[in-house]
C-alpha cells in the first residue's frame, strides 16, 4: 500500500492575520522609525551660503577697485593764484593719465581737506576722507628761486616729498589755461607714478575679471618684467621669518657680529616696513659646510685670478641635505639669507660669466659669497665692517623678495605703492577663493558645510566691502588691513577640515559601508513580504474562480 502525501491542516484566519501583523509591524518599525532615525543621524548638514554674492565678488561685479591718490601742494603765493595753478596742473595731469582706476588729485596743503576733517568729492562721485596725514600720498613743495635751471625737481629719498624749484614768470597768469610750471609738475607726477600704474594695471589684468579694455596697456617688456618680479617675490603674509646663516667649509670664521650688523643695516628697513608686515629674525653659524654633491667644484681662472662657480650650479649650491636650513619656522614664510665664506685657498670665489658674488633664489631667499678684500684674510670673528657689503646686498634682496618696486627713488613712496598693490592683490585673492568655494558647494552636494564656514564667508564679504570702500576713499593702509582679514577668512572657509575630508569620499564607499549592515535586515523583511503578497494573490484568484 503506497504512502499518501499528508497536507498540513489549513491555517486558521487568526494565525494568518497574526503572521501578517507581525510582518507588517516589522515593516512599520523599519519605515516609520528606522528610516527617520537613519536619515537624521546620517544627514549631512549644509549651512546656507550667499552663493550669488560670492560669485559676484569672484566675477568682479561688486567691487571695481580705484586708487585715488591725493597730492598736497605747498606754494608760497596767494590762495587765488594757488588754486588757479592747481586747476591748471590738474587738467594737464588728467590729459596724461591713461589709467582711469588710478588718478591723482591735487589739493592745497593748507586747505581744509588736509588740515581739518572735511571730505572731498572726487571725479567718480566717491566721497573721500583726507583727515589723516597718511592719506596724503605725496607733498609737493614749490620753492621760488632766482638762479639755476627752472623748473627742476628733487625727490627726497626718505620722505614722500617732491621739491620743485621755479621762477616767478613760470606761474600761470589768471587768464591762461597753461604754463611751463603746470606742465612740468604734471609730467613729473606722471613719471613718478608711472611704474605704480603699470603694476596696478598688471594686477587688474591678471588677477581680476575686469575687462581688459578698461585697464591701462603696457609694453610686452614691461609685462615680462612685472611677471619676473611677481615670480621672485613671496606671497603676502602678515609675518615673515628671516633667517641669517653663516656657512664656511673650514673652522674660520667661527663667529660673526651679526646683531650689530642687523641693527645698523637691516632693522631701519624693517621698521619702515612695519605698517605692512611684521618680522622675526634668527641667526646661525655652521662650520665645515661642504658643497652640495650635485654641483661641480669651482675652477680656477688664470685671467680673472679667481675661482669660478658655474651659473648652472647656482640652483644646487645650497646643500639642503647637510645644511640646517628649515623651510618654514612659525606661522609665516621663512626668508633665508646665506652668507658663505669660502676656504681661503679658494678665494676669491665668483660666478662664472657675470663675476658676481651673490644671487637670488625666487621665493626662498638670497646667497652672498663673502670674499676678503685684497690679500687680507678673515679672522675667527667677522666684524660689522666685514659684514657691511653682505648686509647691503641682503637688504636689496629682501626688497625684491617682498615685492617692493624699484621706483621711484623715495622709499616711503615705494612702500605706499606696495601697500596699494598688496591690498588689491589680497582683495582679488579673497574674491577668487569665494568663487571657488561657491563652485565647490554646487559641484559636491554630499560634503558638509558647517556654520563656521558660513560665518567665515560672512566675515570675508564684510571685510571685502570695507576694503573696497577704503580703496575708493584713498585710505590704503586701512584697506590693506581689511583685505588681509578677508583673505585669511576666505582661506579658513575653503580649507575647513570637515569639508576637505568629504571631498575625497565617493558614493562607492557608502555602498560598501551600508550593504553589510542593511543586507541581513532587508532580506528577511523583503522575502516575507513577497511571500505574503503571493499568498494574497492566490487567495484572490481562488475566490474569483469559485
Amino acid at each position: 500500500m503506497g504512502s499518501s502525501k499528508v497536507n498540513p491542516p489549513p491555517e486558521t484566519k487568526e494565525s494568518v492575520w497574526l503572521r501578517r501583523s507581525v510582518i507588517l509591524s516589522f515593516w512599520l518599525v523599519a519605515v516609520l522609525l528606522g528610516l527617520p532615525v537613519w536619515w537624521k543621524t546620517t544627514a549631512i548638514y549644509r549651512a546656507e551660503l550667499p552663493l550669488q554674492t560670492m560669485t559676484d565678488w569672484a566675477d568682479g561685479k561688486v567691487c571695481k577697485p580705484v586708487f585715488p591718490l591725493r597730492i598736497a601742494v605747498e606754494v608760497p603765493i596767494p590762495p587765488s593764484e594757488a588754486q588757479h595753478l592747481i586747476r591748471t596742473t590738474q587738467h594737464a595731469l588728467d590729459d596724461l593719465n591713461e589709467f582711469s582706476a588710478h588718478h591723482l588729485r591735487l589739493m592745497l596743503a593748507d586747505s581744509p581737506w588736509v588740515a581739518n576733517t572735511s571730505q572731498q568729492i572726487v571725479s567718480d562721485g566717491t566721497t573721500v576722507d583726507a583727515r589723516h596725514e597718511e592719506d596724503i600720498a605725496l607733498l609737493i613743495r614749490l620753492i621760488q628761486v632766482g638762479t639755476g635751471n627752472t623748473p627742476r625737481s628733487m625727490l627726497r629719498a626718505y620722505s614722500p616729498t617732491l621739491d620743485i624749484y621755479y621762477a616767478a614768470n613760470q606761474l600761470p597768469s589768471p587768464s591762461s589755461t597753461g604754463s611751463p610750471l603746470a606742465t612740468f609738475m604734471a609730467q613729473e607726477l606722471h613719471k613718478l607714478f608711472d611704474e605704480e600704474q603699470a603694476l596696478l594695471a598688471y594686477l587688474l589684468s591678471t588677477k581680476s575679471k575686469i575687462p581688459t579694455a578698461k585697464v591701462k596697456s603696457f609694453s610686452p617688456e614691461t609685462a615680462a618684467e612685472l611677471e619676473r618680479q611677481s615670480t621672485i617675490a613671496f606671497k603676502y603674509a602678515p609675518t615673515y621669518h628671516l633667517t641669517f646663516s653663516l656657512f664656511t667649509p673650514t673652522f674660520i670664521p667661527s663667529d660673526w657680529r651679526i646683531e650689530s650688523a642687523l641693527k645698523q643695516y637691516i632693522s631701519p628697513f624693517l621698521d619702515s616696513f612695519a605698517s605692512i608686515s611684521n618680522f622675526t629674525i634668527d641667526t646661525q653659524v655652521q662650520l665645515y659646510s661642504a658643497y652640495s654633491p650635485s654641483i661641480q667644484k669651482p675652477v680656477y681662472d688664470e685671467d680673472q685670478k679667481a675661482w669660478l662657480l658655474r651659473k648652472e650650479d647656482l640652483s644646487g649650491f645650497i646643500n639642503a641635505a647637510e645644511w640646517p636650513l628649515s623651510p618654514s619656522i612659525g606661522a609665516g614664510p621663512t626668508v633665508n639669507f646665506v652668507l658663505y665664506v669660502p676656504d681661503q685657498a679658494e678665494t676669491p670665489l665668483l660666478v662664472q660669466g657675470s663675476g658676481a658674488n651673490s644671487w637670488l633664489i625666487p621665493q626662498w631667499g638670497g646667497v652672498v659669497i663673502l670674499n676678503p678684500s685684497g690679500t687680507d684674510k678673515f679672522g675667527p670673528v667677522l666684524t660689522k665692517q666685514d659684514l657691511a657689503p653682505a648686509m647691503h646686498t641682503f637688504s636689496d634682496q629682501l626688497m625684491s623678495l617682498l615685492g617692493l618696486p624699484r621706483a621711484p627713488a623715495s622709499l616711503p613712496l615705494r612702500l605706499s605703492t606696495l601697500v596699494r598693490s598688496r591690498a588689491a592683490s589680497l582683495l582679488f585673492s579673497a574674491s577668487s577663493t569665494l568663487g571657488a568655494l561657491a563652485r565647490l558647494y554646487n559641484a559636491l552636494p554630499s560634503i558638509p558645510i558647517p556654520d563656521k564656514v558660513a560665518k567665515s564667508v560672512d566675515l570675508t564679504t564684510a571685510h571685502l566691502q570695507h576694503a573696497c570702500d577704503n580703496l575708493r576713499g584713498g585710505r590704503f593702509r586701512t584697506a590693506l588691513e581689511h583685505a588681509r582679514i578677508a583673505e585669511a577668512e576666505a582661506e579658513k572657509a575653503f580649507f575647513e577640515r570637515s569639508m576637505v575630508g568629504q571631498v575625497y569620499f565617493p558614493d562607492e564607499h557608502k555602498v560598501a559601508v551600508y550593504l553589510p549592515l542593511l543586507g541581513p535586515i532587508a532580506v528577511p523583511l523583503v522575502m516575507a513580504a513577497l511571500k505574503e503578497l503571493q499568498s494574497i494573490i492566490r487567495a484572490l484568484k481562488a475566490r474569483k474562480n469559485a
